[in-house]
């Protein structure tokens, strides 16, 4: 596998930091296609680069980009957390850009776009504002609609007022995650609810780019974006042509234990999307690319890119 980086300047003047990984070898034919990743909160795309390997040795081209407020795309560690104003809107449009990029470099290929945790909702809101350049879509450790996130924008909101939309917001952090644990006892640490593999928690606790503190309003931006995504008039533009493969674990806390990923499911079939097709591995928690499971479900990834690059 040949990585390659560069950057690209966005509408904020940011140096978007991404990352690409290539077939490499002897035999290499035409590619079969690319995968667009939007990597997850408070991680870098870097992490990527083991589902790169295996979808590169299947010939694809994989590029990821690090988010605004996140790895190299972030100037300084103080920086992490931190996307400015309309940030989400702004991590948006960096997917879009990046895809166009990913076109010129690559006319004709098939595009496909995947988003873990955090990088799922912004693919849910590339669905229905910018879905043309993607022959499908694949959503990992997602969820659905859920309540209670007026509450938890006004409340950052408030905060952003009293300590600034810098502030790094313990109390925002705790709302979000502090559940999160509480099925998986005793804990190791903060986030055993990853992954069951120790070793794969123990990696992500000691990136420096990973487990970091977000700021007030990052928390109001991603409440406001978590309301808007599941709006019925929003979810209506959505075409109905192009496949959506949902993946997740039912012991993960973000998809309500396999409940909330349900749910998004059944609202796609609803909304008639022609192939809509949802796995649940059993005791897989957040990232199932990095559980104990992590080759089979790499194997379903690839096997479900591979079926639909054929019949897209």
């Amino acid at each position: 596998m040949l990585e390659q980086t560069f950057t690209y300047t966005n509408d904020a003047q940011d140096e978007v930091f991404v990352y690409s990984w290539y077939p490499e070898g002897e035999g290499i034919g035409v590619p079969q296609g690319v995968l667009q990743i939007a990597h997850g909160m408070a991680e870098t795309a870097k992490r990527y680069a083991r589902l790169a390997e295996v979808l590169t040795a299947r010939g694809w081209i994989v590029f990821a980009g690090d988010h605004r407020g996140h790895g190299r795309t972030a100037k300084t560690d103080a920086e992490l957390g931190c996307i400015g104003k309309d940030g989400f809107g702004g991590m948006v449009r960096d997917m879009s850009t990046l895809s166009r990029i990913i076109q010129e470099r690559h006319p004709g290929l098939p595009l496909f776009l995947l988003g873990h945790s955090m990088g799922s909702f912004l693919t849910q809101k590339i669905m229905y504002t910018a879905p043309e350049p993607y022959s499908g879509f694949i959503l990992s450790g997602t969820n659905g609609p859920r309540g209670l996130l007026a509450f938890g924008e006004n409340l950052a909101r408030l905060q952003c007022l009293i300590q600034g939309e810098r502030h790094p917001s313990l109390m925002l952090n705790g709302l979000v995650f502090g559940t999160y644990n509480k099925h998986f006892l005793p804990p190791h640490t903060p986030f055993d609810w990853l992954s069951r593999d120790e070793a794969e928690v123990e990696k992500y606790v000691n990136n420096p780019h990973c487990g970091f503190l977000c700021s007030a309003g990052f928390f109001q931006g991603l409440f406001s974006l978590l309301q808007e995504i599941h709006r019925p008039n929003r979810m209506r533009k959505i075409p109905k042509d192009k496949p959506i493969y949902i993946f997740g674990g039912d012991e993960d806390p973000v998809g309500l234990r396999g409940d909330g990923v349900k749910k998004l499911a059944v609202l796609y079939n609803m909304l008639l999307i022609k192939d809509v097709e949802l796995k649940l591995y059993p005791g897989g928690r957040h990232e199932m690319l990095n559980e104990t499971n992590r080759d089979e479900v790499t194997r379903d990834l690839v096997d479900w890119l591979e079926r639909h690059v054929t019949t897209g």
